[in-house]
């Protein structure tokens, strides 16, 4: 592949990147690799920006501190590959989790760079007023206050107090020039899982395909138009429940690179929390958001995949206001039928249904030990399935299901291992308004709702229909393959491909085998025959006579291709281990 003069900047700049990730990463991996050499006075000095020693941080929260210091890309990764504890285990998710995606703010003369270059008009045409101290700034975006005159937005006018003609909304513009750091630091992190598929202790968890997904879903946020799909869809879908609120996006203010919605007024949920002042109604938002979370789940599925504190209100009424939709999940119909099964696995304490759904979920190593697997499963059903429905512990459930999957190297569907984060996040958010909240209990009503919607003959028609209509393709193509098939084998152009994984190796050994016995057996028949030149014609050394010069040779070079082959034989393995 040629290199183009105009991509060596490109590549300096990677280069300069890989620099600092070096540094970094050795930065806070240096305290432990200090201390198998107890060289104290070096570890000791190693210290936070808080000033607190690395040496007394665990493992999780140094990869926590070097993620937030290598900006605002890999924050995000971070903030992602929490979302996925079946790869990296819970306590790195946890850790993970408490990544905050805070960034420089952009100057204002940026800001309206963007905004008049994506709207073609001047920010004073645009809005009434517009704040340019941003109130947020997040590592794709800031957020601004602003107002727009409603009569210049007919369509919104709803939306204005009452009295008030203007319209108070809120304005987030992408960061400028972000698309282009974030892209080089994918490209670093793409080579970094290509590094981690060579090393055994990776291989099992597919390091280039997770950072592929994760990258896209990084790419997708970039794009503010894919939020602002996501609220229209979530405004149309909760429309007829009075106990949510979603911003109204202002459309003809919305592009790639800025969304405009209307300002929910209410105290963040971290704020509220639970005193002597509020009464009963901690207890009320707790239950009527965990209702909300699990009708979007299992009834819609379609979910707000980002449920803690910091993006949801409580508006004065109660009414709960979400804020933040670029991070959603969705759960087909397969993952969905997959969890009730799951349930009533648990509940009938069936353990070997259980480890056929984790086998069929998620994505199994070769090597999986099923039997350990079902007697952990076996032990986490005994742990879980006679706790009473209100001391249910679905976290900790859910945790401990999660450490057995990563424990296996079992890799879940990301849909999957994102919806058993939100359920984690939804508990825990849960419990800051009410200490006895339990999940577990809500969700009754919604396993009924489940079971009997997985009787429904609806659902069976749908099952007949779709099997129907694969039956009916299937039937439509098979007479044409098969006459192709069988014209092909008549003709003589009938081949059969066969596709070989990791046989290289052990070819090239057989084949080196092959070469060295006939050697060694053609130079052993040249000895025997005494094949001209010979060496010692007349009476040799302690009785040797006439030794073929060839076959000694031959002898001689097959001893060290043996020799050779054994090693190699022994560097890859014994002769008895199984590959």
């Amino acid at each position: 592949m040629k290199t183009s003069i105009r991509s060596i900047p490109q590549l300096y700049r990677n280069a300069m990147r890989w620099t600092e990730i070096a540094s970094v990463l050795s930065k806070y991996g240096l305290a432990n690799w200090m201390d198998r050499f107890n060289i104290d006075f070096i570890s000791e000095r190693l210290k936070t920006a808080d000033g607190e020693k690395l040496k007394t941080l665990t493992h999780p929260c140094r990869v926590r501190l070097a993620l937030t210091e290598l900006g605002s890309s890999f924050i995000k990764f971070g903030q992602l590959l929490g979302t996925r504890p079946d790869l990296i285990g819970t306590e790195m998710a946890d850790e993970l989790s408490k990544l905050q995606s805070q960034a420089p703010a952009d100057d204002f003369e940026s800001v309206r760079a963007i905004i008049e270059a994506e709207q073609g008009k001047t920010i004073e045409q645009l809005f009434h007023s517009f704040d340019p101290e941003p109130f947020a700034s997040a590592s794709i975006g800031q957020v601004h206050r602003a107002t727009i005159n409603a009569k210049d937005y007919p369509a919104f006018e709803s939306l204005a107090r009452s009295g008030s003609k203007l319209i108070e909304v809120v304005v987030k513009v992408r960061h400028e020039g972000i698309d282009r750091v974030l892209e080089a630091d994918l490209d670093i992190l793409s080579g970094v899982a290509q590094l981690a598929e060579r090393l055994d202790d990776f291989k099992n968890y597919q390091p280039a395909s997770v950072v592929r997904d994760l990258s896209q879903t990084m790419r997708r946020e970039l794009d503010f138009e894919r939020e602002h799909r996501n609220l229209l869809q979530f405004r149309d879908l909760l429309q007829s429940d009075p106990r949510v609120k979603i911003p109204q996006p202002i459309s003809p203010l919305c592009s790639s690179k800025m969304l405009t919605m209307e300002r929910i007024n209410g105290r963040p949920l971290k704020e509220f929390g639970r005193d002597a002042t509020m009464g009963g109604r901690c207890d009320l938002v707790a239950q009527q958001g965990a209702n909300l979370y699990l009708k979007m789940i299992f009834t819609h599925g379609f979910f707000h995949a980002d449920p803690h504190p910091g993006n949801i209100l409580i508006m004065e009424d109660d009414t709960i206001g979400l804020l933040d939709f670029g991070m959603v999940g969705r759960v087909s119909e397969h993952l969905r039928e997959s969890i009730e099964s799951m349930l009533v696995a648990i509940v009938n304490r069936d353990v070997t249904l259980l480890t056929s759904l984790v086998k069929r979920v998620g994505s199994c190593p070769k090597d999986l030990n099923e039997s350990a697997m079902s007697n952990d499963l076996a032990d986490f059903v005994g742990q879980y399935s006679s706790q009473a429905m209100g001391d249910f512990d679905m976290s900790g459930a859910l945790n401990d299901f999660v450490d057995i999957v990563q424990r296996y190297g079992i890799s879940l569907p990301s849909e999957a291992s994102l919806l058993i984060k939100v359920l984690v996040t939804l508990e825990g958010t849960g419990r800051i308004l009410n200490p006895n909240f339990s999940l577990m209990e809500i969700m009754k009503p919604f396993h009924r709702m489940m079971l009997m919607k997985r009787l429904s003959p609806m659902r069976q028609m749908r099952k007949m229909q779709r099997f129907y209509i694969g039956l009916e393709q299937l039937a439509d193509v098979l007479p044409q393959r098969l006459t192709t098939i069988l014209e092909q084998i008549q003709t003589g152009h009938f081949d059969v491909n066969i596709e070989h994984r990791r046989l290289g190796p052990s070819v090239n050994r057989l084949v080196m085998g092959m070469i060295t016995s006939a050697l060694f057996l053609g130079s052993a028949l040249m000895l025997s025959f005494k094949v001209p030149p010979v060496l010692f014609p007349n009476d040799g050394w302690v009785g040797i006579q006439d030794l073929s010069l060839l076959g000694l040779l031959g002898i001689a070079v097959s001893m060290m291709m043996g020799c050779r082959l054994v090693w190699a034989i022994r560097k890859s393995g014994n002769l008895d281990q199984v590959d």
